[in-house]
């Protein structure tokens, strides 16, 4: 992780206290206050911010883009209901995300969890599959090219926060996130199924597209797993970085505060 380069304020012209995120104060940054009782409004246009910075990435944390996002290796393995499956995707490209819409953001007073539902029109997930299990009892069986797109997704993000102190100032940890999602439709295809067999493959796509429904409630634990690790590794980058005073300027510094070791 970058070292810490928000740990300053400077006085405005007309002597009140700004916060900055370097010199000079960073765009996708909006401070809000937990007594307005427009508080909602307010964290849901400072959470689109964010999310609209993410997408090409914020460098001076060591950031990298959201849209596309690069994951080296996703590893599947799952053994319960109509999937079981041993697979892993590599070289993983994930697109979409910079189009996040935040439809509501909220936080709560004593715990300081957040609450956040989103809603994103397409992602598309690419990456070399390699696959030996069921799907909907189907025997599947190959290694090549993959795609996945879900489509108009709605997502209900539940982040467990705790408190902690560094360099005097009082940050978010980010200690679990918790993702609950619906879509409108789910499209996939995978390539060199069956070592190649043409006939095969394109059956088995075609069937697979046909029934997404029941493709998408099976492969929902995978998805939602790898959504999870997704903001998890933003959200913890971000708020190891960005003081809580920065996006809530009334974090009272109380008992829910922990050792800075808790944090790791």
């Amino acid at each position: 992780m970058a070292p810490l380069r928000v740990l300053h304020q400077e006085p405005n012209r007309r002597g009140l206290s700004t916060h900055h995120l370097g010199p000079p104060r960073a765009s996708f940054v909006k401070t809000c206050s937990l007594s307005d009782p427009d508080f909602d409004d307010c964290s849901k246009t400072a959470v689109q911010l964010l999310f609209n910075a993410l997408g090409p990435g914020l460098p001076e944390i060591d950031l990298p883009p959201l849209d596309p996002l690069k994951i080296p290796k996703i590893r599947i393995l799952q053994g319960d209901g109509p999937v079981n499956v041993n697979a892993a995707l590599d070289d993983v490209t994930v697109s979409g995300f910079g189009k996040t819409d935040v439809l509501l953001s909220q936080v709560d007073s004593k715990t300081y969890d957040f609450y956040t539902k989103v809603r994103v029109p397409k992602i598309r997930i690419e990456g070399t599959y390699d696959l030996k299990g069921k799907i909907l009892l189907i025997p599947l069986v190959g290694r090549g090219r993959c795609w996945f797109e879900p489509s108009n997704m709605t997502i209900d993000i539940v982040s467990d926060v705790k408190l902690y102190e560094k360099d005097g100032f009082t940050f978010f940890n980010v200690t679990q996130v918790h993702v609950k999602y619906n879509i409108g439709v789910l499209k996939l295809y995978m390539h060199n199924l069956f070592d190649g067999i043409s006939s095969l493959e394109e059956s088995t796509n075609a069937y697979l597209n046909a029934n997404w429904r029941p493709v998408s409630e099976s492969l929902r634990p995978i998805l939602s797993k790898t959504i999870e690790d997704i903001l998890l590794g933003f959200m913890r980058q971000i708020f190891h970085n960005l003081p809580a005073t920065f996006m809530i300027e009334d974090v009272k510094n109380n008992s829910l505060l922990s050792k800075k070791d808790d944090k790791k």
